[in-house]
């Protein structure tokens, strides 16, 4: 099984610049976790700031799930919103694969939180898709974490939202893939958190040393993870090269 995530900046890098990276990877993947999705516009936030950036309309997809849909024919999408009802994390499964449920739960703030200061502060859940399989229960959980605007390291708020998605973990049967952008660094404590529960770190067990590309120009090479359960065989795990977003996309193939 192929799996991909990708936080896709709404667009930002170019349309068709993100639109030709699921033409060529479409074919080959099974599931695409990403973040940073709209299905419409958000009207009355235009020109509030938003994880640092003032929202236009014009320089994001606002139509991003039915554009990246229409790409993508032969999978399902599935579209978990954070934000109001236009934007948050989207997952695609390819259709012979047979989804059992989905669940989304909040780790950060209650559904409908967003601060007044700043509309990137809004609630976060995650969003966990269980397959039907032929042997063990298999979850994907796609994620987004906690922006704040003073970098990625440890909060309160972290911590508990770390503790908050392992506490739901432990509640699954089965195997689970956790990825997404975390807005953490690797050395935070609210990362080797699920080191310590006993997921497998991907990021740091293929010595990678960044999952951002040029159109990041912070000094800060990490934000996006892949964690596994032990039980879940790797066979390969790699960033891949296509520049979409100032995040990269990663990739992971399990047996």
């Amino acid at each position: 099984m192929n799996i991909i995530t990708l936080n896709t900046w709404g667009g930002r890098a170019g349309k068709e610049r993100l639109l030709n990276f699921f033409r060529l990877y479409g074919p080959t993947t099974d599931l695409f976790c990403l973040q940073e999705i709209w299905s419409a516009p958000h009207d009355h936030f235009e020109g509030h700031l938003a994880g640092g950036w003032k929202i236009d309309s014009s320089q994001i997809m606002t139509h991003g799930l039915q554009e990246i849909a229409d790409i993508l024919p032969k999978h399902r999408p599935y579209f978990c919103p954070q934000l109001g009802n236009n934007f948050g994390l989207l997952t695609f499964i390819r259709k012979e694969v047979s989804v059992q449920q989905e669940v989304e739960h909040y780790v950060y703030q209650e559904k409908g939180f967003v601060s007044q200061h700043d509309i990137g502060d809004h609630a976060r859940p995650i969003q966990c898709i269980t397959l039907k399989t032929d042997d063990v229960p298999f979850t994907i959980i796609n994620f987004h974490g906690l922006w704040n605007g003073r970098g990625k390291t440890d909060t309160e708020k972290r911590l508990e939202q770390s503790q908050k998605i392992l506490d739901f973990i432990h509640t699954l049967p089965g195997e689970q893939v956790l990825c997404g952008d975390f807005n953490l660094l690797p050395d935070t404590q609210s990362i080797q958190a699920f080191e310590r529960a006993g997921l497998k770190n991907l990021i740091k067990e293929y010595g990678i040393t960044s999952t951002r590309t040029s159109y990041y120009t912070k000094p800060e090479r990490y934000a996006d993870y892949v964690f596994v359960s032990p039980t879940i065989k790797v066979t390969n795990f790699k960033v891949l090269p296509e520049e979409v977003s100032d995040h990269a996309a990663l990739q992971v193939t399990i047996d």
